[in-house]
């Protein structure tokens, strides 16, 4: 009796517990005389944030070019700039943003006239002042991330004389003057005949290379990029459109968006780069017809923009487990296997209030479930929140005969190590002592030749360059 008392009660609370709460709506901001885009009838495409003297702004693209919504008082959200593209008119159906130093990079994957624009936003919200529009060193871009903490812009699926480039990436050392480093389409085994989107942290990057499959490629020698594992369409489960991902703030996990309708998100663990594996999916409503789009990651929480599905928010924490957790339905159109509804979000505002583009509907408020757990500075500290702060560390000797040792700031705290070949397989692996701030390895039993140190600590992790044997 005890026990059907005890199943009765866990039947009744079970489907409590795992069914998604609606989030709550702040604000609502759309144009209606913003014309839709003649492919997909969307007026809007992507969604970003910055931040700057105390103000919020959720940045929306659409197909007249990038408008910066001030959502400071989330309940009254208002337009304060508007930048228009080189393209500006129905044609457009994508735009894509990052943010460094106060500048906003913006790009475009339609027309002849599109550029490079990257906009000075420091002086909001009196105005947006754009200090670089050129198509010199690329005229269209379908995405486009920075990598923060070394200074690089990288360009996916960029448009060249014949063709594309899969990958471009520039030096941001002067950030308004790019310096193209170099093309890229060869990915270990995988030549891509473009990539769709990336995710960089430290020099290694995450490329999801649509029907060519997943690359993860260290470019700390730009001139030697090292393939540390692919993955190839058939070789994982419900494979499809490999689209586009996002890191967990440990840099053991990585969400990734197959663009297809009926294909779930993954959750790939990343713990040993010799055995990536999924190991498990996203679950959805409707998950025939469904289809995601860009997944983020902030803290515990993956926030994925599911196209007529609105915004889907999922608790990682246990990522075997993975729960659906909160969710809005910014969309009202019919799913008939097309695309409509939510386009993208972001949710690392200092106030952890959420943005959310919808492609008919424009841009959502929408009150946030945590607060951003990343180090947020301001925009003049060149550090946007959804970077993962960058750390010192050292390895000597380089090169090493008998042994290495790794130190690192005080400020930080590394979490262990491994040892790998250059083609990513795993020689070594150990944890490191609590509150240590050097470790010596051991390596006179390894042939001469290159190797990589994989470091995970507080903010992700880095990989480096070791040369053992004269």
């Amino acid at each position: 009796m005890k026990f059907l008392v005890a199943l009765f009660i866990i039947s009744i609370h079970l489907p409590l517990y795992c069914q998604p709460v609606k989030m709550k709506l702040l604000g609502h901001w759309r144009d209606s005389l913003i014309p839709g885009s003649s492919a997909h009838n969307n007026a809007f495409n992507e969604a970003w944030g910055v931040w700057n003297k105390g103000k919020e702004y959720g940045i929306i693209g659409s197909t007249l070019g990038t408008h910066f919504i001030d959502v400071t008082d989330p309940s009254h959200p208002k337009e304060v700039a508007r930048v228009l593209g080189g393209t500006s008119n129905a044609s457009v159906i994508h735009r894509d943003y990052d943010d460094y130093q106060c500048y906003l990079y913006a790009v475009c994957d339609e027309g002849d006239q599109s550029s490079l624009q990257i906009m000075d936003f420091s002086q909001l919200p009196d105005t947006v002042i754009t200090v670089y529009d050129s198509k010199k060193l690329l005229i269209r871009s379908h995405n486009i991330f920075l990598d923060i903490p070394k200074g690089r812009l990288y360009s996916c699926a960029e448009k060249a004389e014949n063709g594309y480039y899969a990958l471009s990436i520039y030096d941001l050392k002067n950030p308004t003057k790019p310096i193209l480093l170099g093309h890229f389409n060869q990915f270990g085994d995988i030549k891509a005949s473009h990539v769709h989107d990336a995710y960089v942290r430290n020099d290694t990057a995450y490329l999801n290379c649509g029907n060519d499959g997943f690359a993860i490629i260290n470019f700390s020698d730009i001139n030697n990029p090292v393939a540390l594992f692919t993955l190839k369409p058939n070789e994982y489960k419900q494979s499809g459109y490999n689209h586009s991902g996002w890191l967990t703030p440990d840099g053991k996990t990585y969400v990734l968006a197959d663009e297809n309708h009926g294909s779930p998100v993954k959750i790939l663990d990343l713990s040993d780069f010799s055995n990536i594996k999924v190991i498990s999916t996203l679950p959805i409503e409707n998950e025939n017809i469904a289809i995601p789009h860009n997944p983020l990651v902030s803290c515990q929480y993956a926030y994925v923009a599911y196209y007529y599905d609105g915004l889907q928010v999922y608790d990682i924490s246990d990522p075997k487990h993975p729960i659906r957790s909160y969710y809005y339905p910014t969309s009202t159109e019919t799913n008939d296997l097309r695309y409509k509804g939510a386009w993208g979000t972001y949710p690392y505002l200092p106030s952890g209030n959420i943005i959310v583009a919808d492609m008919q509907n424009g841009m959502f408020v929408l009150e946030g479930i945590e607060k951003p757990c990343n180090v947020v500075k301001s925009c003049a500290s060149a550090v946007s929140n959804h970077h993962i702060q960058h750390f010192e560390l050292a390895i000597i000797p380089n090169p090493a005969k008998e042994y290495i040792e790794i130190s690192w700031d005080a400020a930080s705290e590394v979490h262990s190590y491994q040892i790998l070949k250059i083609d990513g397989s795993v020689l070594e692996s150990s944890t490191t002592t609590q509150g240590a701030k050097r470790i010596k390895i051991d390596v006179s039993n390894y042939l001469p030749g290159l190797y990589l140190v994989r470091v995970v600590n507080t903010y992700g992790f880095s990989i480096h360059k070791i040369i053992i044997g004269n």
